[in-house]
């Protein structure tokens, strides 16, 4: 019987990248409440490195998002990695795994995030396979909604996708504002009806990111740029239909100064505060 996932978090938070490990040991992170690694990068680290990570574990409170599970892929899922990753949570004290709603390999990886067909046949192989995943990793785990460019074979909306998905597997979501928005401008629907249009029980914790305008009419995520005025407007009315939502920034690329960042971590805080009044005390250290 797997055990139950809470995501305790609270605040905003960010993602530690090893481009940022030294300039973040240096820097004021009083305003960060929690931080987000990929366990694929860090798995089996030991040295230096290692003990540089267990600095920031011991620090704050850590959640893991996977890159490479593949969750809709066709092949078998891989147990051994799944097994690593249950280990590492245990061994850190991680508070919660997501993993992407998508697939990542064909008999081999493919190094980017493909998009499931929208189909009842995928909802229940994508949601059979979340099963497996939860009862090895004996934990609950969250699911993001991830951007993409084209929806081959759509026999439902991508709303109605996810929202079957989630019921059916009875897992959480990773709620990425960022996605909602660039698909939203490269599927033309609006964003702030899909907003509300998802399942609110299920948002374990937020992403906000940047993204690359290559036309008019196509958006590029890639979490290399600073979030743009319309994603934060998503994100406040995000607060206002969920409450102050854990929510981490992630910046993958194109490093600025940590200063920027915390600029942007700032912002979070600020949407997040009119509605911290809903939450108990003890809930808003960190916030």
């Amino acid at each position: 019987m797997r055990t139950a996932s809470t995501f305790d978090l609270c605040g905003a938070g960010l993602g530690l990248r090893r481009g940022l490990l030294e300039k973040l040991r240096e820097a004021d992170l009083s305003e960060v409440g929690f931080m987000e690694v990929a366990p694929e990068n860090w798995i089996g680290v030991g040295g230096r490195l290692g003990r540089r990570f267990a600095e920031f574990t011991e620090r704050f409170p850590f959640v893991c998002h996977g890159l490479s599970l593949s969750l809709g892929a066709p092949e078998p899922l891989d147990r051994g990695f799944l097994e690593r990753v249950r280990r590492f949570l245990d061994t850190h004290r991680i508070r919660g795994y997501s993993e992407h709603l998508s697939y990542c390999s064909e008999h081999g990886h493919l190094y980017d995030l493909m998009p499931l067909p929208f189909t009842e046949e995928a909802v229940d192989w994508v949601a059979g396979r979340i099963g497996q995943a939860q009862d090895i990793l004996d934990r609950r785990i969250a699911v993001e909604n991830i951007s993409y460019y084209a929806a081959p074979g759509a026999e439902m909306s991508e709303l109605d996708f996810i929202t079957a998905v989630l019921e059916k597997a009875d897992c959480q979501l990773l709620l990425d504002v960022n996605n909602i928005y660039v698909n939203s401008v490269n599927h033309r629907y609006d964003a702030h009806e899909f907003l509300a249009g998802l399942p609110a029980e299920r948002v374990a914790y937020i992403h906000v990111a940047g993204h690359y305008n290559e036309a008019e009419d196509l958006i590029i995520d890639t979490h290399a740029a600073p979030v743009i005025e319309p994603v934060w407007h998503l994100l406040e009315a995000a607060y206002e239909r969920l409450g102050p939502v854990p929510t981490l920034l992630e910046r993958d690329f194109n490093f600025p100064p940590v200063e920027e960042l915390l600029t942007e971590i700032g912002q979070i805080r600020r949407l997040q505060a009119p509605f911290l009044s809903h939450v108990p005390r003890d809930r808003q250290q960190a916030s």
